[in-house]
């Protein structure tokens, strides 16, 4: 399977989540930068409010595209031992990415929530969006640090991911979805026709379209979030 561009992968999973659809505990996080274009498809099918998780990936000296963990906000950390190991990479090694990583992190959140306080997660359905799912490192540090705030359910989705860290990844979160998840995966580029970079003025303007969204409660009582305002296609 392979998509046209983000937008699209998010359409197509979005109906692998309808029965999310109209459920107003449900909070759709999309994890930056490219992981947010997914993640407004889906909020926008589901009519679910949206906003972003921001997660830097610890790449491998010389190999940023590598993962050897990944840190979350809140200061969660994920280490990939067997990378680590593998390569001989130091303690100093991985102690500099993360710091270096930690500017960035704090830099995008600034850029995107600016002083908004985070959404309370408490008992509530979070849905963890990415663009696709290598070796899971960003994703599992994703969901350890949202543990932290009691949400009622995690639930990781994503239109591709390697079969073995779909697998992986059912230890950490309540459930894992993905359209597809291919036991020869390399790359997630290799995965659309489109991959190219998701710029921070992108995700601005993403999350101030779902941020205007209209809310309305029909007579059912059900709290209807229309997000159909948002960016063309």
């Amino acid at each position: 399977m392979r998509f046209l561009d983000r937008r699209d992968a998010g359409r197509q999973l979005a109906a692998k989540l309808s029965v999310f659809g109209d459920d107003p505990s449900v909070l759709v996080l999309g994890l930056p930068r490219g992981g947010v274009p997914v993640a407004y498809e889906v909020a926008r099918a589901l009519r679910a409010p949206l906003d972003v998780f921001v997660v830097r990936k610890l790449g491998v000296p010389g190999h940023r595209e590598l993962a050897m963990g990944a840190i979350a906000s809140g200061g969660w950390q994920v280490l990939n031992l067997d990378v680590i190991e593998s390569l001989g990479i130091s303690p100093d090694a991985v102690g500099s990415a993360a710091e270096r990583e930690l500017l960035e992190l704090d830099r995008q959140q600034r850029a995107y929530r600016g002083s908004l306080p985070f959404p309370a997660m408490a008992g509530r359905t979070v849905i963890v969006v990415d663009d696709g799912l290598a070796t899971g490192s960003t994703m599992r540090a994703a969901v350890g640090a949202l543990r932290q705030g009691n949400p009622g359910r995690i639930v990781v989705a994503a239109p591709v991911a390697a079969a073995a860290t779909a697998e992986s990844l059912r230890e950490d979160a309540d459930s894992v979805v993905c359209l597809d998840t291919p036991p020869d995966f390399h790359a997630v580029s290799m995965w659309y026709e489109d991959f190219s970079q998701t710029s921070d003025e992108e995700v601005r303007n993403l999350l101030q379209a779902a941020s205007q969204a209209t809310f309305l409660v029909d007579r059912k009582g059900v709290l209807d979030v229309d997000v159909s305002r948002g960016p063309s296609d």
